[in-house]
């Protein structure tokens, strides 16, 4: 439950400075922010499951 957790709260902080970047205009800091966190959170994942 622990990883899901925190996954979740990685998505969900990187929707927001997403969604933050959008507001301004700036889509192409939105679209980095999500490829990022998507790309840690698939990480994170693989970490903790691949054992």
């Amino acid at each position: 439950m622990e990883l899901f957790e925190s996954l979740y709260h990685l998505m969900f902080n990187a929707a927001t400075d997403a969604l933050r970047a959008m507001e301004r205009g700036d889509f192409v800091r939105a679209q980095a922010i999500l490829v990022r966190a998507q790309r840690a959170a698939e990480a994170g994942y693989l970490a903790e499951t691949d054992q």
